[in-house]
C-alpha cells in the first residue's frame, strides 16, 4: 500500500506554502490561489485553503539509516517536538521503527519515521531528497472495526497491528492508515493535540489497483479509479 496523493485543509495557506516549499525544501509541482502540491517521494501532496481550522497527524518515510542524519538536518529548519527531557527520538519495539515530531505551518503533528524491516539504507547524505514518500495518515474514528472492515473489503488491505478498542492500524510498512477511537485515545502522541476527525482525500496504490479515498464526517467512501500503469493526478 501506498499514498500516492494526499490532500488536506489548511487555515494557514501561505504558512504552510512557505513551510513546505522554502524551509523544507520540497519541488512544488503546482500553486493557485487556493491550493498548493509538493512532490515527496512516491507521494504528492496538497494543501486547499479552508476558513475552518483543521488538525491532522500524518507521517513521512525515510531510509532506515537515515533517523539521525535527518534530525539534524530538520533541527536546522524547525523546531523537533521534545518528547521527555530532551529526547527527541521515539522507539517503537513492536513495529520495528524510530522517528521523531514537528508541527508543520498549520499545527498539524508530522513525523518522519524509520522502519527497519523496509532495509531500504542509503548510502549518500541525507537532504529532503531521501524522503521516500508519505507513510501515515491519521484517519479518526470512533468505531475501529467498522472502517477496517471496509477498508479490508473495498481497499483490498489489511489490519496491521493495534487493536479494535483504542487504536488499530490498517496498511503495511510502506503505506499505514492510523485508527485511533477518539473518545478512548484522546491525543497525538507526543503532544497534547486532541484527536478529533478530520475530512481528507487520498489516492492509494493497492495491489496494482489505485483508489480514490474521501473521508468527511467520519464517513469513509473508496472508489478504484485505475490499474497502476495507468496511473496520473485525480485529486
Amino acid at each position: 500500500m501506498k499514498f500516492i496523493e494526499l490532500e488536506l485543509y489548511t487555515k494557514k495557506f501561505e504558512s504552510e506554502l512557505k513551510f513546505y516549499s522554502k524551509t523544507l525544501g520540497f519541488k512544488l509541482l503546482k500553486q493557485s490561489d487556493i491550493s498548493f502540491t509538493v512532490q515527496i517521494g512516491w507521494s504528492k501532496l496538497t494543501f486547499k485553503k479552508s476558513k475552518k481550522e483543521y488538525k491532522y497527524h500524518y507521517c513521512f518515510l525515510i531510509p532506515a539509516n537515515h533517523l539521525n542524519k535527518a534530525l539534524d538536518w530538520m533541527e536546522k529548519r524547525t523546531k523537533v517536538i521534545d518528547i521527555e527531557k530532551g529526547r527527541k527520538t521515539q522507539k517503537f519495539e513492536s513495529w520495528n521503527a524510530d522517528s521523531f515530531y514537528f508541527y508543520d505551518a498549520s499545527g498539524n503533528v508530522a513525523e518522519f519515521i524509520v522502519r527497519y524491516d523496509l532495509k531500504n539504507d542509503d548510502k549518500t547524505d541525507f537532504d529532503i531528497s531521501k524522503v521516500l514518500g508519505i507513510n501515515e495518515m491519521g484517519m479518526p474514528t470512533n468505531d475501529v472495526r467498522k472502517i477496517n472492515t471496509q477498508l479490508e473489503n473495498e481497499l483490498g488491505t489489511k489490519f496491521w497491528k493495534g487493536d479494535f478498542e483504542r487504536f488499530g492500524t490498517n496498511g503495511n510498512q510502506e503505506g499505514i492508515l492510523l485508527l485511533p477511537n477518539y473518545k478512548v485515545k484522546e491525543i497525538w502522541f507526543p503532544t497534547t493535540l486532541k484527536i478529533k476527525p478530520q475530512s481528507f482525500n487520498a489516492i492509494i496504490e493497492n495491489n496494482e489497483k489505485e483508489y480514490k479515498i474521501e473521508y468527511i464526517e467520519e464517513r469513509l467512501k473508496i472508489k478504484m479509479i485505475a490499474n497502476t500503469s495507468n496511473r496520473c493526478t485525480r485529486l
